[in-house]
């Protein structure tokens, strides 16, 4: 039987909470996938400043009680700055919408405690957009024993089916999305979205992405990120002070998911601006390019590309230490940007989400236990219907 073909839009914001990454694909959410729109909003200064603040007062599970009002007040204001981002789009969109998926953004998580907490009401969303809203994807996951990230791997591993048609790319082959955290999917084998198995893909959080980089650049200048890697570039890496870091740093299992909260500048308080960028740089690189001779070891395998995708690709100085790290290993490959094969960089999670949607109104798993080590292949996602 023929498999409909859904209009779905994906909304993701990052841990960068500069503003939100917005797609529109068309796909059945099995093997299918065009992408049809990409577009990005930033955020205004004043729900910029109001959600990096939350954020900052929120350590604890607690916190969430603590803050419950003020987390109610600027999730309103969050779901309001959606649905206009939303309704721009949509007045220059002839077909029709049959679905959205709702990252939000996060505020909290914690997968010991089995809590997830992502700013974004899809309730008045769905009421204001008069769609079929879906959101809150992590909470099942962690009821099923799983981590509640990465989610992504899914749509990872739809993106190397259709790099093995159209540009003869072979398993196994890593895609690694340098966002806030860093995550692998390592695609071992072609199957397609109808039969899946823990032999077909698997997925770890393995390090710091651009995290410890976009805090130091905010607390010590007025910008938000490191363009092109241009400051860590200028400064000098503190050798002994990044050895240490190294050194100290305990990794207690590629199994956990990570979130930005893991991770501090401390360790260089008292360098310059620009040396103690470059060594964070250094030290985020070493970390993801460790994390690519784990993720190898454990399945015993040497992927034919390491590619990458996020915010973090474009941070040059980040990839050619990263690059630096991966050639002391043997048989890894050096890492590209996946936009070399058509496909953008930039919106791999928007995109992503927009597929999550249809598969958990499909009634379809998201993710896996060699993705999340949930109990069993998860249907997570919240479908709201309010109009």
């Amino acid at each position: 039987m023929k498999k409909k073909i859904f209009n779905a839009m994906g909304l993701m914001t990052g841990t960068s909470m500069d503003g939100i990454d917005l797609s529109i694909i068309q796909s059945d959410g099995y093997s299918k996938f065009t992408p049809i729109l990409n577009n990005y909003c930033e955020f205004d200064t004043e729900l910029q400043q109001k959600l990096t603040d939350l954020r900052n007062k929120i350590f604890t599970s607690k916190d969430l009680l603590k803050f419950s009002s003020e987390l109610d007040i600027v999730e309103k204001d969050f779901t309001l700055f959606n649905c206009k981002f939303i309704d721009k789009i949509l007045r220059n969109f002839d077909d029709p919408l049959d679905i959205i998926g709702l990252h939000g953004q996060t505020i909290f998580h914690n997968s010991n405690e089995k809590i997830s907490k992502q700013l974004g009401d899809g309730k008045l969303l769905s009421q204001l957009t008069k769609k079929i809203v879906v959101n809150n994807f992590r909470q099942e996951d962690l009821i099923n024993g799983g981590q509640g990230a990465p989610l992504v791997p899914i749509f990872h591993k739809l993106i190397a089916n259709q790099l093995y048609k159209k540009s003869k790319i072979n398993f196994p082959l890593n895609i690694i999305n340098i966002g806030g955290i860093t995550n692998i999917t390592q695609v071992l084998a072609h199957n397609d979205l109808n039969h899946l198995n823990d032999l077909s893909f698997c997925a770890y959080d393995i390090g710091p992405g651009n995290c410890l980089i976009d805090e130091w650049i905010r607390n010590n200048t007025k910008k938000k990120f490191d363009f092109n890697g241009e400051i860590a570039e200028s400064g000098k890496i503190n050798d002994l002070i990044l050895n240490q870091a190294i050194e100290n740093f305990n990794f207690e299992s590629f199994n956990k998911s990570l979130d930005v909260k893991d991770f501090d500048t401390s360790f260089v308080r008292g360098l310059s601006l620009e040396d103690g960028c470059a060594t964070l740089t250094k030290f985020s690189a070493n970390l993801i390019a460790k994390g690519i001779e784990n993720i190898n070891d454990l399945n015993n395998c040497s992927p034919s590309k390491n590619l990458i995708c996020g915010g973090g690709r474009k941070n040059s100085f980040l990839i050619k230490c990263i690059n630096e790290e991966i050639v002391k290993t043997k048989n890894i490959n050096k890492i590209e940007n996946i936009d070399k094969y058509n496909f953008d960089g930039d919106y791999i999670e928007s995109q992503a989400f927009a597929l999550l949607a249809i598969r958990t109104f499909l009634k379809l798993p998201i993710s896996f236990p060699s993705t999340t080590r949930c109990n069993s292949p998860t249907i997570g996602g919240m479908i709201n219907k309010n109009f």
